[in-house]
């Protein structure tokens, strides 16, 4: 039977989302790939008991991960069944719908149909009364916001999430969506947008600042821009890599120019420096930019996960190094 470690809560750092009362753990641990079928059981299970063993209490998840999709929840689901069901109080965990989750005209996007089916049916899959955080996963332009937004206060209403929150939405989106979602008592809880030192786009549309004054909290997701902020692509690109990988599709062999190859290369002479290597670095950047409140790691084994663990080691930055990075970046 599974015990948890006596010490996990000494292991991590948690953070006030916003100007909320809620607090999440620094890194947060992403089951967006590797924890569906096309992964054994076993090894999604050790992955996420080492996670919560070092203080991670926060899982998030969404209708279509996995592959299939939903079989990322299935799994979590049996893990909370059997393992941390002791411990569901001390955990936060989050899924999402807007993405294609089944065929026909009401299995994705943003209308009241698919949001309300599809958080019935995640909290099936994770075997669960309520999830923690429900998520508008993507902007849906062709449905009203209003009625997104209805939608996720009606599920808050229903007890079937605590809080909610939206992803990928530009800065007039989430704002209104915020004022929306106030006009039914529901405050809007916090933001994940794609975010990492190659991707700055809510720092230059002053969206991280906006949020920030609003109280709503930020957890951004592919922090190391799906591996580009490692070695592995500084010098070839590794067979097994995500690149021409399907189920990335906005990730390929394009991306890794030699500019980007020289930058990376400058990156890590400042990991090194740090003690830190490239992977850590970008985990630590992020973590330490204004109103972040937890950032979304996503790992295929346990050694991924505990080198992760290690950017906590060291969250500080000199200003000459945040120069320096600003300068290579630039």
């Amino acid at each position: 039977m599974y015990v948890a470690a006596k010490d996990r809560y000494k292991k991590m750092k948690y953070n006030r989302v916003g100007s909320s009362g809620l607090k999440l753990p620094q890194l947060s641990l992403g089951l967006w790939q590797n924890f569906g079928e096309e992964k054994p059981f076993e090894e999604v299970k050790e992955i996420v008991l080492k996670a919560f063993d070092n203080g991670i209490t926060h899982f998030d998840l969404a209708n279509n991960y996995g592959r299939p999709g939903g079989s990322a929840e299935l799994n979590m689901g049996k893990i909370l069944a059997k393992e941390l069901a002791p411990y569901r109080d001390e955990l936060i965990i989050s899924t999402k719908a807007g993405y294609g989750m089944w065929e026909g005209p009401y299995g994705d996007e943003g209308s009241r149909k698919y949001l309300i089916a599809s958080i019935d049916q995640s909290l099936n899959r994770l075997g669960l009364k309520y999830v923690d955080i429900f998520y508008h996963h993507r902007p849906d332009y062709e449905t009203p916001l209003e009625e997104t937004m209805k939608a996720l206060a009606d599920i808050v209403t229903a007890g079937k999430a605590l809080y909610v929150g939206i992803s990928s939405y530009p800065i007039e989106l989430a704002l209104k969506a915020k004022e929306i979602l106030a006009g039914y008592g529901v405050r809007l809880l916090i933001h994940q947008p794609s975010f990492s030192m190659l991707n700055r786009w809510i720092q230059d549309t002053k969206l991280d600042q906006q949020l920030f004054d609003e109280g709503v909290g930020i957890i951004p997701f592919s922090i190391l821009s799906q591996g580009l902020l490692t070695s592995k692509y500084i010098k070839d690109i590794p067979k097994d890599s995500r690149i021409g990988n399907p189920d990335v599709p906005f990730l390929n062999e394009g991306n890794v120019t030699e500019e980007l190859r020289e930058k990376l290369l400058k990156l890590q002479t400042i990991a090194v420096s740090r003690g830190q290597s490239l992977a850590q670095m970008a985990i630590s950047w992020t973590c330490a930019q204004k109103g972040i409140s937890s950032v979304l790691i996503g790992v295929s084994r346990v050694s991924q996960l505990n080198d992760n663990l290690e950017s906590l080691d060291n969250l500080e930055f000199t200003e000459n190094e945040l120069e320096e990075i600003n300068s290579i970046l630039k």
